[in-house]
């Protein structure tokens, strides 16, 4: 419901305006004409949705990756009935993460620009810091130097910082009378020097293509333009990236059951080898260290036909299974062997009462430390599926956000937290100061009628989560395998 929700963009107005007014096509319908047939991933759609910025999704732009010509793209692609594309802080994040993509997998950039720039009542949390939107125009230049293509097609007003994306890109296509480039458009112009200009004058397609030189291919029509950037493509001499040789098989028992098997209480693990009889191929799964540090499952398997290391939780994160990891994520780093992780964090042991308990959490700790080092170090490509619950620090040892996978994912029933909430302790066994403490939380930045509980079982939902982009999405459990 929310990714349909997401796909009708800014309203029925804005579509309106969008498609009768200005004869523009949805940012989806130019993909589609854009990729060649087959499989799309759109990464974190729901970026902005429960933001406080209204109604509506407040990112301004779809990211993905799909294929041109056989070659993969990482794709930025404004939507324009969405405020007219202006970016917001939230906006600026998504594309800097499609980026970062784009150049740890060396993957082909297309830019689909419809943007009026930067929201500028939010402009101090846009413009100026390091992470900001100068940033985009940064990784721009760096891609180009390390020799990673960049390609554009102007499709609609492209006002300010949106201006400089396809001007900076290698090749540009813009589109006869829908295409127009300025840095700021008649407008703010009428309002500085009250002049009277037309958008076509002052930044339109055949200014730019036959006078500035902004452009380099100048087409009649939105489906002319899409052509021509397949035929750009084609000429880049980007090679479209092999196959392993390998056909994929389906696991023995259906990836549908997956559905059924997402826990949906975290007081204690689901047995993961219930998960991954459903995601490797063949179902064959070849266990390393089978019977040492049970409480985390390690070995070799095949999805969809490429050879993966997998480390899953399987329980408490213990001093032998996170030695146990850090053995196996080694071998994998050694072996070039990228590493999936599955993610489902187990209640946390009580704390150390006596001096042989406290020894034992010590060597936990010092063998957590040297997973940690392991994850962080291996020079392998990483992925990361949050299954269940993520909480403090095995959220680190497994490879979360912090630890920069390729990529993560979760499951919708994922809840991402420094603690689980079902184990803080009931307003009765609170001291005084405690009780004290646990009210300024509650009370510094919500009414008073939530208590930080409350809270607390909000921001670590899934859709919180995925809204403010700590993830790469929300996927349906079935769909693993495909993701």
């Amino acid at each position: 419901e929310l990714l349909e929700r997401v796909k009708k963009g800014g309203g029925e107005n804005a579509i309106l305006r969008h498609t009768q007014r200005n004869k523009k096509l949805f940012v989806r319908e130019r993909l589609r004409l854009l990729l060649d047939p087959g499989d799309f991933l759109e990464l974190s759609p729901l970026a902005g949705l429960h933001m406080p910025y209204g109604d509506v999704p407040a990112a301004g732009c779809l990211t993905g990756i799909g294929r041109i010509c056989g070659v993969w793209c990482v794709f930025i692609a404004s939507d324009a009935t969405v405020k007219g594309g202006t970016i917001y802080p939230i906006g600026v994040k998504k594309q800097l993460r499609a980026q970062e993509i784009a150049m740890e997998n060396r993957l082909l950039s297309v830019h689909l620009v419809d943007s009026g720039g930067a929201f500028l009542p939010l402009q101090s949390e846009l413009f100026p810091d390091k992470l900001h939107g100068g940033r985009i125009f940064y990784n721009e230049a760096i891609m180009s130097a390390m020799g990673i293509p960049q390609v554009a097609v102007v499709c609609g007003s492209c006002v300010a910082g949106g201006a400089y994306v396809p001007t900076m890109a290698e090749e540009s296509v813009i589109i006869d009378k829908i295409g127009t480039l300025f840095l700021a458009g008649p407008p703010l112009v009428k309002a500085a020097t009250g002049e009277d200009v037309s958008p076509e004058d002052l930044g339109g397609a055949r200014l730019h293509s036959e006078v500035s030189g902004c452009s380099d291919h100048f087409a009649a029509s939105e489906e002319e333009a899409y052509e021509c950037l397949r035929n750009v493509v084609c000429t880049l001499n980007w090679e479209p990236v092999a196959g392993q040789g390998r056909e994929p098989e389906s696991p023995l028992y259906s990836p549908e059951e997956l559905l059924g098997l997402a826990p949906v209480a975290y007081s204690c693990s689901l047995p993961v080898k219930l998960i991954l009889s459903r995601l490797v191929d063949g179902s064959r799964f070849q266990e390393f260290k089978a019977t040492y540090g049970t409480t985390l499952v390690t070995g070799f398997g095949h999805v969809e036909g490429h050879l993966v290391g997998i480390v899953a939780s399987n329980g408490e994160l213990a001093h032998h299974a996170a030695l146990k990891g850090t053995h196996f994520v080694q071998l994998c780093g050694q072996r070039g062997i990228p590493i999936l992780f599955l993610q489902n964090t187990a209640p946390q042991p009580a704390g150390p009462a006596s001096i042989s308990q406290a020894e034992a959490h010590s060597n936990r700790l010092k063998a957590q430390a040297s997973m940690m080092a392991a994850v962080a170090c291996a020079a392998v490509p990483k992925i990361t599926i949050v299954i269940g619950g993520c909480f403090g620090s095995d959220s680190y040892v497994m490879c979360g956000r912090s630890f920069s996978p390729n990529f993560l994912f979760l499951w919708p029933n994922a809840r991402v937290a420094l603690v689980d909430s079902q184990h803080l302790p009931s307003a009765g066994d609170w001291t005084g100061e405690e009780l004290e403490l646990k009210q300024l939380k509650a009370n510094a930045f919500q009414p008073v009628q939530f208590s930080a509980l409350s809270r607390l079982e909000e921001e670590s939902s899934a859709f919180y989560s995925t809204s403010r982009l700590w993830d790469d999405g929300i996927i349906l459990p079935q769909d693993t395998r495909k993701v």
